[in-house]
């Protein structure tokens, strides 16, 4: 089995700080997302909020990715790649962000409404928000890793969702992805115990249809491939002794 770091106290209030840079960020993105800006237009302000906070983008370079932040639309399920698409009226929007502060990271998303969405737009994104907290109550000492991955996958396929199998949360701290591996599917009884120390990313991404998904040519931006549309939401969270400490929040 891979190792699993434990992060120290003092690494864990970096780890903090950089936390509350991401969530000031997502909620600067969340009052830009409306119909008529490009997703461009989202990257170059979370660009600028990154590094006037003192932070660097956790994204830009990673493996040769060329953005700040993923900006996945509609039935683009994660990793979409900023540019010259404008948004529309009824769309949704994933809004993935990391930073990086003084060698350690943090990393959250979002899905958005675009101006006024259809019903099951809204219920897709609440359910994902949802499936996310379910896991999150599952991050405590002592539970087994698969606790957080049953309890994802138990809400979202309850409410008729998809939840993706080729795509995971991960263990976070020196590095953007460390292990342990967070799947969205599974059984409780499965995985390393949780220990105090651990920092994990839980990023449910839920498809309203099938968990199928595909990579466009892009060689990034992962889609539905039946495509309708997907959410996606994540917090960096640190294993507590009764309960999980959000960090990004």
């Amino acid at each position: 089995m891979a190792t699993i770091l434990l992060k120290s106290p003092a690494e864990l209030k970096i780890m903090r700080r950089a936390g509350r840079v991401v969530a000031g960020l997502l909620k600067l993105l969340e009052k830009e997302v409306r119909p008529g800006i490009t997703t461009r237009h989202l990257d170059e302000a979370a660009e600028e909020y990154i590094r006037s906070s003192g932070t660097e983008p956790a994204f830009k370079g990673y493996y040769g990715y060329p953005a700040c932040i993923c900006t996945s639309v509609n039935e683009e399920v994660v990793h979409g790649i900023p540019g010259k698409r404008v948004l529309r009226d009824g769309d949704i929007i994933g809004v993935d962000v990391g930073v990086k502060l003084e060698g350690f990271f943090s990393d959250a998303a979002r899905t958005f409404a675009v101006g006024d969405v259809d019903e099951e737009s809204k219920r897709l994104m609440r359910v994902t928000r949802e499936a996310m907290e379910a896991g999150i109550r599952r991050a405590v000492a002592g539970n087994r890793l698969g606790e957080i991955s049953a309890a994802v996958q138990a809400h979202a396929e309850a409410s008729g969702f998809s939840v993706v199998r080729q795509f995971v949360g991960h263990g976070i701290g020196r590095n953007l992805h460390e292990e342990p591996q967070v799947p969205n599917y599974g059984r409780p009884d499965q995985g390393p115990t949780l220990e105090i120390g651990m920092a994990l990313a839980i990023e449910p991404m839920v498809n309203a249809g099938s968990h199928e998904v595909e990579i466009l040519k892009d060689g990034w931006t992962v889609v539905t491939r039946d495509r309708r549309r997907s959410g996606h939401f994540e917090q960096t969270v640190f294993v507590g002794e009764t309960k999980a400490e959000i960090v990004t929040e």
